[in-house]
């Protein structure tokens, strides 16, 4: 024992070293830390906020040069491979078009509307026997959560929906098509339009695994490199379970972080509801999109990072296919023409607006519903300033007409006077050409 000791003391040494480096790397470095998740929680945030919103709305399609990745058409869709390099979330970029930019855009603060809080929080609303604080709670817990638990199946919904309406596909009995989908939802069994399988397969588990399971994977080969020999016996993936904790910390945040920049863009007791739609780019569409939303401070870069540059929210629903920077330069444009006219243009803190989401998911307050008698007439506006405005193209159109057969019989009386007066041959014999011949013709 001796004579073993002695002779390997120095080689168990330097075997002990990767092992104390891994360990104080764990401590000091590689480790759960608030850097670390605060950096890929904003990272996640901005790829969807910043990059893929305005991407799908078309905010880059006329001004950015490689159109066949940063078209509206072409970003985050058709394969696993391009949503994984454009934009890699829970929702599934196909669905998020459908119920983001199709149906809550043209059917803001209507029973229609996907994103119409007081309507999807009604099982909250509606638990009379349930404290408010615990009401609360659950809402911080939606919080945390509601990228996954709601905003995923309910956007495959959407999805679903949509793929159901062009085939022909009529909406089984007792299903509510304008209802919310959540896991509740699924759990109940209260869920038509797929399986819970298939929204894991097509929807949810490939960021799942990818982003908190594979991505990771190089760090087990980091600890091999450090551990060196001693790897067989002493790797203990340590930094690979460091990073996923990391990420799934970060995920957390982030749902927070975008529950405050985008929950409260239309939630609020003076924020308007709708029981009719309306004619898309008419006058009450335009309405509707100012008195039904509500912009955050604004003004600089850093703030509007911060908020995803959704504190433009009025500016983005009148204009969805702006991009980022085009909405700093219209705000206080709108601002000004919603004071001249006494439309209400809404403004506030983001944390007001957050508090008063939590109270109206919580029941405490209401939305208000807009007249019904102004929503008539402002319909029946609508449909008259389009009958007009149909009428005056239809007109337009006509005298174009005419005026395009009225320069053709002039083209073509005078082609044909031009090819009476070729009839006359030149005469070389008698000396008259040019000018002289022109003023014999004409004589």
């Amino acid at each position: 024992g001796e004579k073993v000791g002695t002779r390997a003391g120095r080689r168990r040494c330097s075997s002990l070293e990767p092992v104390v480096d891994v360990d104080q790397c764990h401590r000091y470095g590689f480790s759960v830390n608030i850097i670390t998740i605060a950096c890929i929680s904003t990272f996640v945030f901005c790829r969807w906020t910043m990059v893929a919103h305005h991407t799908c709305h078309g905010g880059y399609d006329k001004c950015h040069p490689n159109h066949k990745r940063w078209h509206r058409f072409r970003f985050a869709l058709g394969s696993l491979w391009r949503r994984w390099n454009d934009w890699f979330d829970w929702m599934m970029p196909e669905a998020w078009n459908i119920e983001h930019n199709n149906r809550h855009h043209y059917h803001l603060s209507e029973i229609a509307d996907p994103d119409l809080l007081e309507h999807t929080a009604t099982d909250i609303r509606q638990a009379q026997y349930v404290p408010t604080a615990v009401k609360y709670i659950a809402v911080l817990v939606l919080a945390l959560t509601w990228k996954w638990f709601y905003y995923a199946p309910n956007t495959y919904k959407e999805l679903k929906l949509a793929q159901w309406r062009k085939e022909g596909r009529p909406v089984p009995p007792g299903v509510d098509a304008d209802g919310s989908l959540s896991f509740v939802t699924i759990l109940r069994g209260k869920n038509a339009f797929f399986n819970i399988w298939e929204l894991f397969y097509v929807v949810m588990g490939p960021y799942l695994i990818i982003h908190f399971f594979l991505t990771p994977l190089p760090f087990l080969l980091l600890e091999y490199y450090y551990l060196g020999s001693a790897a067989a016996t002493a790797l203990t993936g340590v930094y690979y379970w460091t990073a996923v904790q990391n990420l799934f910390y970060a995920e957390l945040l982030t749902n927070v972080h975008a529950f405050v920049a985008v929950a409260p863009n239309h939630a609020g007791d003076d924020m308007y509801r709708f029981q009719k739609p309306c004619r898309p780019f008419s006058g009450s569409f335009y309405l509707r999109q100012v008195i039904a939303s509500v912009d955050f401070h604004y003004g600089n870069d850093v703030v509007d990072t911060l908020h995803g540059f959704l504190n433009y929210q009025i500016e983005h629903h009148l204009w969805p296919n702006l991009s980022m920077l085009s909405y700093q330069k219209a705000a206080p444009l709108v601002k000004d023409i919603c004071a001249k006219h006494g439309v209400p243009y809404i403004q506030q803190p983001v944390w007001t607006r957050v508090l008063q989401t939590a109270n109206i998911m919580v029941g405490r307050i209401s939305m208000r519903h807009f007249p019904q008698d102004y929503e008539t007439k402002f319909l029946q506006l609508d449909a008259q300033t389009e009958k007009e405005r149909l009428s005056a193209f239809h007109q337009k159109r006509n005298n174009n007409n005419n005026n395009n057969k009225e320069k053709k019989q002039k083209k073509k009386k005078k082609k044909e006077s031009t090819s009476s007066h070729h009839d006359y041959p030149h005469d070389c014999s008698s000396g008259i050409g040019g000018w002289e011949q022109d003023t014999y013709m004409m004589c």
